[in-house]
């Protein structure tokens, strides 16, 4: 049998983002976060998959270790709440610095999300991405995965221009267990039109 997902962008969506997050004392959760994905695991059987740009690698702000330090330091603090991340899967590279062939996992391209689908088994058309960015919900789209928009980063100008295109989310919410609960709704048998 294979499993579901929840695909989940990390700093703006999970965490508070300070910008290229080398310091894992810097980690702060967003209200809700823990909580949501205890539930997300628990009560629906979703495994939690990190997908995340890591640009400052290429640029030279952050190293690899620092990356795996924070999201050692994110799955930490989960573990005092009694849950965790399944798996981190992060795009170090980006288009200023890196080849073509490199970028090619950077989001919006849904690479890692099918990695990750590879490496766990994991059924996409019951699957759920959920992100603070454009790129994530494009992510979501070309994975063929519902996409939920946590609105902690973006404009309102940005907002207006996802709503109005073809690549609007499924979802649009600021708070996390929000998300939570519009995925609670469909698991529990409401009709859902991707």
């Amino acid at each position: 049998m294979k499993n579901k997902a929840i695909f989940l962008d990390r700093d703006g969506t999970i965490n508070i983002d300070t910008g290229y997050i080398g310091n894992p004392n810097l980690i702060k959760l967003y209200s809700g976060v823990a909580e949501g994905i205890k539930l997300l695991k628990e009560k629906y059987g979703f495994l939690i998959v990190v997908i995340s740009n890591q640009s400052g690698i290429t640029r030279g702000l952050i190293t690899k270790e620092d990356v795996d330090r924070v999201n050692k330091k994110i799955n930490e603090i989960l573990v005092n709440h009694k849950t965790k991340i399944d798996a981190f899967y992060y795009c170090p590279f980006h288009p200023e610095f890196d080849s073509e062939d490199k970028v090619i996992c950077r989001k919006p391209s849904p690479q890692m999300v099918l990695t990750a689908a590879k490496d766990l088994n994991i059924e996409l058309n019951n699957s759920f991405f959920i992100g603070d960015k454009i790129s994530d919900v494009e992510c979501g789209i070309n994975s063929g995965v519902n996409s939920i928009l946590i609105t902690n980063t973006i404009s309102n100008v940005e907002l207006n221009e996802l709503k109005n295109s073809q690549k609007s989310p499924n979802f649009t919410t600021s708070k996390f267990l929000d998300a939570v609960n519009y995925i609670g709704t469909i698991c529990n048998g409401e009709v859902f039109e991707n």
